[in-house]
């Protein structure tokens, strides 16, 4: 028996990609810069955290606005739809009979469901609002369940690469261990993103990995060649 391979909580998974990316990369290249200016973890630590913070509720906030913009896009269309469904019926008419047209249906067969379409306003306009205008009707909560996913990420992944720094006071050697094992997650990280959204997973880890390693190295170099002149 055939069976087919999904990902659900597709929504989820992205504000979890979204978060935990930026959560590893930013605090990593912050430390890391930090690193090339500084010795003392301390400072390194109270500067990591102050941006984990910060970097979480901005980056909770964005991802609020974008569920709360999909929410208001989705009423305003609605309401749009209904008027058009009211106003200019043979025109939307028209309209699902090309949708069909175009997957293959006869004229007789169109006709038909445009007349059990109309009987029922609600399941005509949410239809249009599918295959028409390619739109889903959001979750109420989606907004606020997307600001606490980004946010709760980012302080994850933000935690990675600033955890030796508490434990080890010189930031050249922190740093030495903060590069191996920010590698490592984002290495994995990048695996299983890309495992997930059905790219090639070894190279998508490799495209991570690589990003993360080159923010770090730029911030650490600017750094150090700032605090030498």
């Amino acid at each position: 028996m055939h069976q087919e391979h999904h990902v659900n909580s597709s929504e989820t998974i992205r504000d979890i990609v979204i978060g935990m990316a930026d959560g590893l990369t930013v605090p990593f290249a912050l430390a890391a810069g930090l690193s090339g200016a500084i010795d003392a973890s301390g400072v390194i630590v109270t500067a990591g955290m102050a941006e984990i913070v910060a970097g979480s509720i901005a980056m909770g906030l964005g991802g609020f606005l974008a569920g709360k913009t999909d929410a208001d896009h989705y009423s305003s269309e609605l309401k749009r739809e209904y008027e058009e469904v009211e106003r200019v019926p043979e025109q939307e008419k028209e309209e699902v009979k090309l949708i069909f047209a175009e997957i293959g249906l006869s004229p007789i067969l169109q006709q038909q469901i445009v007349d059990e379409m109309e009987k029922d306003t609600d399941r005509w306009v949410d239809f249009m609002m599918k295959y028409e205008l390619g739109l889903e009707k959001p979750n109420p909560n989606r907004a606020k369940k997307s600001a606490l996913t980004i946010g709760i990420s980012y302080i994850v992944g933000g935690i990675i690469p600033l955890s030796p720094y508490v434990f080890i006071k010189d930031a050249t050697e922190a740093l030495s261990i903060s590069c191996v094992i920010t590698l490592i997650a984002l290495f994995v990280f990048g695996y299983f993103k890309s495992k997930l959204t059905g790219q090639p997973p070894v190279s998508g880890a490799i495209k991570v990995v690589v990003i993360g390693a080159l923010a770090a190295a730029a911030a650490f170099l600017i750094a150090r060649a700032i605090g030498s002149s």
